[in-house]
Protein backbone atom coordinates (compact mmCIF):
# COMPACT_ATOMS: atom_id res chain seq x y z
CA UNK A 1 0.00 0.00 0.00
CA UNK A 2 2.45 2.41 0.41
CA UNK A 3 4.49 2.11 -2.19
CA UNK A 4 1.74 2.42 -4.16
CA UNK A 5 1.04 5.73 -2.55
CA UNK A 6 4.34 6.58 -3.40
CA UNK A 7 3.89 5.88 -6.87
CA UNK A 8 0.74 7.74 -7.01
CA UNK A 9 2.72 11.12 -5.52
CA UNK A 10 5.26 10.47 -7.78
CA UNK A 11 2.87 10.46 -10.61
CA UNK A 12 1.12 13.51 -10.08
CA UNK A 13 4.29 15.33 -9.26
CA UNK A 14 5.60 14.53 -12.79
CA UNK A 15 1.77 15.67 -14.23
CA UNK A 16 2.49 18.92 -12.33
CA UNK A 17 6.13 19.19 -13.78
CA UNK A 18 4.00 18.77 -16.88
CA UNK A 19 1.43 21.03 -16.72
CA UNK A 20 3.74 23.79 -15.41
CA UNK A 21 6.13 23.51 -18.60
CA UNK A 22 3.32 23.54 -21.03
CA UNK A 23 2.82 19.88 -20.96
CA UNK A 24 -1.16 20.45 -20.46
CA UNK A 25 -1.86 23.80 -21.66
CA UNK A 26 -4.55 26.02 -19.72
CA UNK A 27 -6.93 25.64 -22.77
CA UNK A 28 -6.68 21.66 -22.87
CA UNK A 29 -7.32 21.79 -19.31
CA UNK A 30 -10.32 24.07 -19.50
CA UNK A 31 -11.99 22.23 -22.36
CA UNK A 32 -11.24 18.21 -21.52
CA UNK A 33 -11.42 15.81 -23.30
CA UNK A 34 -14.16 13.19 -25.30
CA UNK A 35 -13.82 10.03 -23.49
CA UNK A 36 -15.52 8.22 -26.17
CA UNK A 37 -14.03 4.98 -27.29
CA UNK A 38 -12.71 5.55 -30.87
CA UNK A 39 -11.86 1.91 -31.93
CA UNK A 40 -9.91 0.75 -35.32
CA UNK A 41 -11.11 -2.48 -36.32
CA UNK A 42 -8.74 -4.47 -38.69
CA UNK A 43 -10.29 -6.09 -42.13
CA UNK A 44 -9.40 -8.92 -44.36
CA UNK A 45 -10.93 -7.72 -47.76
CA UNK A 46 -8.64 -10.20 -49.47
CA UNK A 47 -7.83 -7.89 -52.63
CA UNK A 48 -4.52 -8.43 -52.05
CA UNK A 49 -3.15 -11.97 -50.61
CA UNK A 50 0.30 -13.73 -49.97
CA UNK A 51 0.43 -17.76 -48.38
CA UNK A 52 0.31 -20.72 -49.79
CA UNK A 53 -1.89 -23.80 -48.67
CA UNK A 54 -3.64 -23.41 -45.52
CA UNK A 55 -2.05 -20.15 -44.25
CA UNK A 56 -2.39 -16.91 -45.39
CA UNK A 57 -1.95 -13.68 -44.66
CA UNK A 58 -4.38 -10.80 -46.15
CA UNK A 59 -2.07 -7.34 -46.92
CA UNK A 60 -4.84 -5.69 -48.39
CA UNK A 61 -4.47 -2.75 -45.15
CA UNK A 62 -1.43 -2.78 -45.14
CA UNK A 63 -0.79 0.81 -45.55
CA UNK A 64 -2.90 0.89 -41.99
CA UNK A 65 -0.32 -0.64 -40.32
CA UNK A 66 -1.60 -4.39 -40.40
CA UNK A 67 -2.01 -7.65 -42.01
CA UNK A 68 -4.01 -10.45 -41.35
CA UNK A 69 -3.21 -13.73 -40.97
CA UNK A 70 -5.51 -17.30 -40.62
CA UNK A 71 -3.91 -21.29 -40.63
CA UNK A 72 -6.56 -23.18 -41.62
CA UNK A 73 -4.92 -26.57 -42.00
CA UNK A 74 -4.28 -29.65 -39.20
CA UNK A 75 -1.14 -28.96 -37.58
CA UNK A 76 -1.13 -27.76 -33.98
CA UNK A 77 0.30 -24.34 -35.28
CA UNK A 78 1.77 -22.09 -37.94
CA UNK A 79 4.07 -19.59 -37.85
CA UNK A 80 4.06 -16.09 -40.18
CA UNK A 81 7.40 -14.29 -39.88
CA UNK A 82 7.40 -10.44 -40.53
CA UNK A 83 10.93 -8.75 -41.17
CA UNK A 84 10.61 -5.04 -41.39
CA UNK A 85 13.08 -2.23 -43.06
CA UNK A 86 14.85 -2.21 -39.23
CA UNK A 87 15.75 -5.58 -39.48
CA UNK A 88 14.09 -6.77 -36.49
CA UNK A 89 11.95 -10.56 -37.56
CA UNK A 90 8.90 -11.09 -35.75
CA UNK A 91 7.12 -14.47 -35.62
CA UNK A 92 3.69 -14.68 -34.52
CA UNK A 93 2.33 -17.88 -33.74
CA UNK A 94 -0.79 -19.13 -35.07
CA UNK A 95 -3.49 -21.87 -33.60
CA UNK A 96 -5.36 -23.54 -36.35
CA UNK A 97 -8.93 -21.31 -36.67
CA UNK A 98 -11.86 -19.82 -39.11
CA UNK A 99 -10.78 -16.09 -38.33
CA UNK A 100 -8.51 -13.67 -39.07
CA UNK A 101 -6.10 -12.51 -36.47
CA UNK A 102 -4.25 -9.20 -37.11
CA UNK A 103 -0.67 -8.49 -36.90
CA UNK A 104 1.03 -5.21 -36.33
CA UNK A 105 3.57 -3.82 -39.01
CA UNK A 106 5.93 -1.88 -35.91
CA UNK A 107 8.81 -1.37 -38.72
CA UNK A 108 6.84 1.37 -40.14
CA UNK A 109 7.23 2.26 -44.18
CA UNK A 110 9.49 0.12 -46.12
CA UNK A 111 9.87 -3.35 -47.39
CA UNK A 112 8.54 -6.46 -45.46
CA UNK A 113 9.73 -9.85 -45.68
CA UNK A 114 6.74 -12.70 -45.16
CA UNK A 115 7.45 -16.04 -44.66
CA UNK A 116 5.15 -18.47 -43.69
CA UNK A 117 5.80 -21.73 -42.14
CA UNK A 118 3.83 -25.06 -41.20
CA UNK A 119 4.70 -26.92 -38.02
CA UNK A 120 5.66 -30.60 -38.44
CA UNK A 121 6.22 -31.85 -35.20
CA UNK A 122 7.67 -30.85 -31.89
CA UNK A 123 9.88 -27.54 -33.14
CA UNK A 124 10.14 -29.01 -36.63
CA UNK A 125 8.50 -26.48 -39.06
CA UNK A 126 7.75 -26.71 -42.97
CA UNK A 127 8.47 -23.63 -45.21
CA UNK A 128 5.15 -22.56 -47.00
CA UNK A 129 5.68 -19.73 -48.72
CA UNK A 130 8.37 -16.76 -48.91
CA UNK A 131 7.29 -12.87 -50.14
CA UNK A 132 7.41 -9.72 -49.44
CA UNK A 133 4.90 -6.68 -49.60
CA UNK A 134 6.18 -2.68 -49.50
CA UNK A 135 4.01 -0.84 -46.98
CA UNK A 136 4.16 3.31 -47.13
CA UNK A 137 1.79 3.83 -43.96
CA UNK A 138 -1.02 6.26 -44.24
CA UNK A 139 -0.30 7.40 -40.59
CA UNK A 140 3.09 6.57 -38.64
CA UNK A 141 0.85 6.17 -35.22
CA UNK A 142 -1.66 3.38 -36.59
CA UNK A 143 0.41 0.42 -35.43
CA UNK A 144 -0.01 2.18 -32.48
CA UNK A 145 -3.43 2.22 -32.45
CA UNK A 146 -5.07 -0.70 -33.75
CA UNK A 147 -5.41 -3.98 -31.64
CA UNK A 148 -3.62 -7.45 -32.21
CA UNK A 149 -2.88 -10.53 -31.58
CA UNK A 150 -0.78 -8.94 -28.26
CA UNK A 151 -2.96 -6.32 -27.67
CA UNK A 152 -6.34 -7.82 -28.43
CA UNK A 153 -9.79 -5.61 -28.27
CA UNK A 154 -12.70 -4.63 -29.95
CA UNK A 155 -16.00 -2.31 -29.57
CA UNK A 156 -17.18 -5.39 -26.75
CA UNK A 157 -14.26 -5.65 -24.64
CA UNK A 158 -15.28 -4.66 -21.09
CA UNK A 159 -11.66 -3.01 -20.99
CA UNK A 160 -13.10 -0.23 -23.35
CA UNK A 161 -15.84 0.46 -21.58
CA UNK A 162 -13.61 0.67 -18.17
CA UNK A 163 -11.36 2.84 -20.08
CA UNK A 164 -14.37 5.67 -21.10
CA UNK A 165 -15.50 5.51 -17.69
CA UNK A 166 -12.48 6.13 -15.98
CA UNK A 167 -11.27 8.83 -18.25
CA UNK A 168 -14.53 10.64 -18.06
CA UNK A 169 -13.82 14.34 -17.35
CA UNK A 170 -10.31 13.91 -17.92
CA UNK A 171 -8.63 17.31 -18.69
CA UNK A 172 -6.45 15.86 -21.05
CA UNK A 173 -4.19 12.61 -22.72
CA UNK A 174 -2.14 13.28 -19.87
CA UNK A 175 -4.62 12.95 -17.80
CA UNK A 176 -6.04 10.00 -19.04
CA UNK A 177 -2.86 8.12 -19.28
CA UNK A 178 -2.73 9.30 -15.36
CA UNK A 179 -5.90 8.10 -14.54
CA UNK A 180 -5.60 4.65 -16.61
CA UNK A 181 -2.22 4.24 -15.01
CA UNK A 182 -3.84 3.96 -11.70
CA UNK A 183 -6.93 2.61 -12.64
CA UNK A 184 -4.76 -1.03 -13.55
CA UNK A 185 -2.42 -0.55 -10.14
CA UNK A 186 -5.39 -0.72 -8.17
CA UNK A 187 -7.69 -2.89 -9.52
CA UNK A 188 -4.88 -5.63 -10.49
CA UNK A 189 -2.26 -7.79 -8.28
CA UNK A 190 0.89 -9.37 -9.46
CA UNK A 191 -0.06 -13.73 -9.51
CA UNK A 192 3.30 -15.23 -8.52
CA UNK A 193 1.88 -18.47 -9.41
CA UNK A 194 0.67 -17.49 -12.52
CA UNK A 195 4.28 -16.44 -13.11
CA UNK A 196 6.12 -19.45 -12.66
CA UNK A 197 3.79 -21.31 -14.34
CA UNK A 198 3.01 -19.44 -17.63
CA UNK A 199 3.59 -21.80 -20.80
CA UNK A 200 6.04 -20.25 -23.63
CA UNK A 201 3.72 -18.35 -26.47
CA UNK A 202 0.86 -17.03 -23.98
CA UNK A 203 -0.69 -14.46 -25.06
CA UNK A 204 -2.72 -11.77 -22.75
CA UNK A 205 -6.74 -11.48 -22.74
CA UNK A 206 -7.42 -8.24 -21.72
CA UNK A 207 -10.88 -9.35 -20.12
CA UNK A 208 -9.45 -11.63 -18.16
CA UNK A 209 -6.92 -10.24 -16.71
CA UNK A 210 -10.03 -6.95 -15.91
CA UNK A 211 -12.42 -10.00 -14.81
CA UNK A 212 -9.50 -11.87 -12.42
CA UNK A 213 -7.82 -8.75 -10.95
CA UNK A 214 -4.84 -10.77 -11.34
CA UNK A 215 -1.93 -11.09 -13.93
CA UNK A 216 1.87 -11.16 -14.52
CA UNK A 217 3.51 -8.37 -16.37
CA UNK A 218 2.56 -9.17 -19.71
CA UNK A 219 -1.23 -9.10 -18.72
CA UNK A 220 -0.69 -5.39 -16.75
CA UNK A 221 1.23 -4.39 -19.69
CA UNK A 222 -1.55 -5.43 -22.27
CA UNK A 223 -4.54 -4.42 -20.51
CA UNK A 224 -3.00 -1.00 -20.27
CA UNK A 225 -2.11 -0.57 -23.70
CA UNK A 226 -5.78 -1.48 -25.37
CA UNK A 227 -6.85 0.43 -22.78
CA UNK A 228 -5.24 3.72 -23.90
CA UNK A 229 -5.35 2.56 -27.47
CA UNK A 230 -9.50 2.58 -26.99
CA UNK A 231 -9.00 6.26 -26.19
CA UNK A 232 -6.77 7.04 -29.45
CA UNK A 233 -3.68 7.36 -27.75
CA UNK A 234 -0.78 5.84 -29.69
CA UNK A 235 0.60 3.36 -27.43
CA UNK A 236 4.11 1.47 -28.18
CA UNK A 237 4.36 -2.03 -25.87
CA UNK A 238 7.89 -2.01 -26.16
CA UNK A 239 10.28 -5.28 -24.51
CA UNK A 240 13.70 -5.86 -24.30
CA UNK A 241 16.71 -5.08 -21.79
CA UNK A 242 18.16 -2.50 -19.35
CA UNK A 243 21.28 -4.05 -18.97
CA UNK A 244 20.32 -7.76 -18.42
CA UNK A 245 17.42 -7.40 -17.27
CA UNK A 246 14.00 -8.58 -19.19
CA UNK A 247 11.12 -6.19 -19.34
CA UNK A 248 8.91 -4.05 -21.17
CA UNK A 249 7.63 -0.20 -20.47
CA UNK A 250 5.20 1.58 -21.91
CA UNK A 251 5.50 4.41 -24.52
CA UNK A 252 2.77 7.08 -25.39
CA UNK A 253 2.43 9.72 -28.25
CA UNK A 254 0.39 12.65 -26.90
CA UNK A 255 0.37 15.81 -29.41
CA UNK A 256 1.54 18.58 -26.71
CA UNK A 257 4.79 16.46 -25.75
CA UNK A 258 5.46 13.98 -28.74
CA UNK A 259 6.13 10.48 -28.28
CA UNK A 260 7.03 10.25 -24.34
CA UNK A 261 9.49 7.43 -23.90
CA UNK A 262 9.29 4.30 -21.49
CA UNK A 263 6.45 6.48 -19.64
CA UNK A 264 5.51 3.57 -17.53
CA UNK A 265 8.03 0.63 -16.72
CA UNK A 266 7.26 -3.20 -15.53
CA UNK A 267 10.21 -4.80 -13.74
CA UNK A 268 8.99 -8.12 -12.55
CA UNK A 269 6.36 -8.02 -10.26
CA UNK A 270 6.88 -4.01 -9.82
CA UNK A 271 5.77 -0.83 -11.81
CA UNK A 272 7.79 2.90 -11.73
CA UNK A 273 7.10 5.80 -13.25
CA UNK A 274 9.78 7.24 -15.57
CA UNK A 275 9.73 10.94 -16.28
CA UNK A 276 8.27 12.25 -19.19
CA UNK A 277 10.40 15.27 -19.15
CA UNK A 278 13.75 13.67 -19.08
CA UNK A 279 12.48 11.00 -22.01
CA UNK A 280 11.16 13.66 -24.40
CA UNK A 281 13.94 16.49 -23.77
CA UNK A 282 16.18 13.18 -23.84
CA UNK A 283 18.24 15.03 -21.21
CA UNK A 284 19.77 12.57 -18.61
CA UNK A 285 19.20 12.72 -14.74
CA UNK A 286 21.00 11.31 -11.63
CA UNK A 287 17.09 10.71 -9.99
CA UNK A 288 16.19 9.10 -13.56
CA UNK A 289 19.38 7.17 -13.51
CA UNK A 290 18.76 5.81 -10.19
CA UNK A 291 15.67 4.03 -11.55
CA UNK A 292 16.95 2.98 -15.00
CA UNK A 293 20.41 2.59 -14.29
CA UNK A 294 22.63 3.47 -17.64
CA UNK A 295 20.12 4.64 -20.07
CA UNK A 296 22.67 3.80 -22.71
CA UNK A 297 21.43 0.12 -21.98
CA UNK A 298 18.28 0.03 -22.91
CA UNK A 299 17.12 -1.57 -25.88
CA UNK A 300 13.94 -2.24 -27.36
CA UNK A 301 13.70 -6.07 -29.05
CA UNK A 302 9.72 -5.86 -30.34
CA UNK A 303 6.84 -3.83 -30.17
CA UNK A 304 3.61 -4.20 -29.72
Amino acid sequence: MRSALRRTAAFLLLLAVLSSTGGISGAQAAAGRSNEPVIYTPEAPGSYVLGAGPLSVDASNAAQGYVMARYSGSAAKAVVQLTGPDTVTYKYFLPPSEGFIPLPLTSGSGTYAVDGYENIEGSTYATLFKDSISVTLDDEFLPYLYPNQYVLFDGDTQAVAVAAETVDGAAGDLDAVERIYHYVIENVSYDDEKAATVSAGYLPVVDDTLASGTGICFDYAALTTAMLRSQNIPTRLEIGYSGQIYHSWISVYVPEQGWIDKLIEFTGSDWTRMDPTFASNGKSSKSILKYIGDGSNYAVQYLH
